[in-house]
C-alpha cells in the first residue's frame, strides 16, 4: 500500500513535479525532494526515472517516457551493439586459429583411407585450402556480379573460372556454391554454421537447436535458485549484522565461493546419489524433477555464495542511509521497510551482477552436462573439442560468446533504469 502523504510531503511532491518539468531534468532541490519523495513515499508506480539524475513525476506512461530518456537509452543500446561486433569478431578469430592449430584433425583417426578419398573428403570441406582462406575467403569475380547485377553479360567469364549461374548463386561443375565473401566467416555472416564433421547427418545448426532448450533449462534454474536463497540469505545476515547467523552465512558462501562446480557435482552426487540414494546420478529422463535436482544445485551454490554477500554488504549500507531511518520514524513495519525501500537499492549490485553470474553458469554447464549425462550443447562442445569437430566447436562458441554480449547489455540496461544517478552517455 501506498501510505498518504503529509502537507509537508505533498509540498516535496508538487516542488519536485514543478522542478522538472516533466521528464526533462532537475537540479538543486528538485533533485532532493524528487528522491526522498520515491525513496519514502513509494512513488515508482507514478514516476520514472530521467537518465540525467532525475526521478520524475508524470501524469502517465506516454508523457513520462515520451521525453528524450529512451532516445538516449536507444543511442546507448546501438552503441553498445555496433561495439560488440568487433568484440565478437576477435572471438571468432582466435576461436578459429586456435582450433585449427592445435594438434589432430576431424579426420586424423581415419587412417585407413585411401590418400585420393581422404583429399577429397579435404577438398568438400575446404580443409586442402590454406588456413587464412578457409576463414575468409573473396571472390572478386562474383562480388562484382552481383553488384552490378549482370550476371547474363558475365556468363563468359564466368564459365572461364568454371563457374554458371544458376538463377541465385554462382557454383562450381561439382555444384558446390561460390560465394562473393567465402570461407568460414562469409558462411557465418549468411546465417550457415556448416556441417558438422563428425554427425555426418546433422548441421551445427540443427545440433544447437537440439540441445539449446537442455542448457536453458537448467541455466535458467540454476540462476533463478540462485537469486532466490542467495538475497534471501544475504538479507538475513545483514539484518543479524556479527551475530552467530550472519558469521555462519558467510562462512558457508565462502567455502561455496572456493570450491568449483565441477569438484562439487560429484561430492553430491556420492553422497546423494551413491550412498543415499535419493535422487539419480546421472541422464535426462526426459527433464524430469528428479534428474534436474543434483545438475541444477552443483550450478548454484557458487552464485549462490556470491550473491549472498554481495546482497549482504549492499543491505548493511542500506539499511543505515537515511530515507530507510526516515521510513522507520514513520512507523512503517519491518517488513515494508526491508521489502518496499531497502530491498530496491540493495539488489542494483545485484543487476550488474547478473550478467558474469549468468556467463558463469552458461560456461560451467559445459561440464557439468558432461558430468551428468545430459544432452544439451556443453555435451556436443565437449565431445566436438575432443573429436577435433571444428564447426560444431566454433558454432557453440559463437553462441556462447553472444549470450554473454546480450546479457551484459540487459545488465547495464537494467540498472540505469533502477538506478537515477546513470547516465547513457
Amino acid at each position: 500500500m501506498i501510505l498518504p502523504l503529509p502537507p509537508w510531503g505533498k509540498a516535496l511532491r508538487r516542488e519536485a513535479a514543478q522542478g522538472m518539468g516533466g521528464c526533462a531534468g532537475m537540479t538543486g532541490s528538485g533533485v532532493l525532494n524528487g528522491l526522498i519523495s520515491l525513496a519514502v513515499f513509494g512513488l515508482w508506480r507514478r514516476g520514472c526515472i530521467d537518465i540525467h539524475g532525475a526521478v520524475a513525476e508524470c501524469r502517465g506512461l506516454r508523457s513520462c517516457c515520451s521525453s528524450g530518456n529512451w532516445v538516449d537509452m536507444l543511442r546507448f543500446i546501438v552503441r553498445r551493439l555496433l561495439g560488440a561486433i568487433p568484440t565478437l569478431l576477435l572471438i571468432i578469430i582466435m576461436a578459429f586459429f586456435l582450433m585449427r592449430l592445435a594438434p589432430g584433425g576431424p579426420f586424423d583417426q581415419e587412417r585407413n583411407l585411401p590418400p585420393e578419398i581422404e583429399k577429397n573428403i579435404l577438398a568438400a570441406y575446404d580443409l586442402d585450402k590454406p588456413l587464412l582462406q578457409q576463414f575468409i575467403d573473396v571472390n572478386p569475380f562474383v562480388c562484382r556480379a552481383f553488384l552490378s547485377g549482370d550476371h547474363a553479360g558475365l556468363a563468359g567469364e564466368a564459365a572461364a573460372q568454371g563457374l554458371v549461374f544458376d538463377g541465385s548463386k554462382y557454383v562450381t561443375d561439382q555444384k558446390r556454391q561460390v560465394r562473393c565473401l567465402g570461407g568460414y566467416l562469409g558462411k557465418l555472416v549468411g546465417g550457415d554454421f556448416g556441417p558438422s564433421y563428425k554427425m555426418k547427418d546433422f548441421t551445427v545448426a540443427e545440433l544447437i537447436a537440439d540441445g539449446a532448450p537442455v542448457s536453458a533449462l537448467l541455466g535458467v534454474s540454476a540462476i533463478v535458485l540462485a537469486l532466490s536463497i542467495g538475497m534471501t540469505l544475504g538479507t538475513i545476515a545483514a539484518l543479524r549484522q556479527n551475530r552467530f547467523s550472519d558469521y555462519s552465512i558467510m562462512s558457508v558462501a565462502m567455502i561455496g565461493i572456493t570450491v568449483p562446480s565441477f569438484v562439487m557435482a560429484p561430492i553430491l552426487t556420492l553422497i546423494l546419489g551413491v550412498n543415499l540414494g535419493w535422487l539419480p546420478v546421472g541422464g535426462w529422463n526426459n527433464g524430469a524433477l528428479a534428474n534436474m535436482v543434483l545438475p541444477i544445485v552443483s550450478l548454484s551454490l557458487a552464485q549462490i555464495a556470491v550473491i549472498s554477500r554481495l546482497t549482504r554488504g549492499s543491505m548493511i549500507e542500506v539499511l543505515r542511509s537515511n530515507y530507510v531511518r526516515t521510513a522507520r520514524a514513520k512507523g512503517l513495519p519491518e517488513r515494508l521497510v526491508i521489502t518496499r525501500h531497502a530491498l530496491r537499492a540493495g539488489i542494483l549490485p545485484l543487476v550488474s551482477y547478473l550478467g558474469p553470474a549468468t556467463a558463469g553458469i552458461v560456461t560451467g554447464s559445459l561440464v557439468i552436462e558432461q558430468i551428468f549425462n545430459l544432452p544439451g550443447i556443453g555435451k556436443y562442445f565437449i565431445n566436438g573439442a575432443l573429436q577435433r569437430d571444428y564447426t560444431l566447436v566454433m558454432g557453440v562458441v559463437v553462441l556462447y560468446a553472444s549470450l554473454v554480449i546480450f546479457l551484459n547489455l540487459v545488465a547495464d540496461v537494467l540498472y540505469g533504469l533502477l538506478d537515477p544517478k546513470i547516465r547513457y552517455d
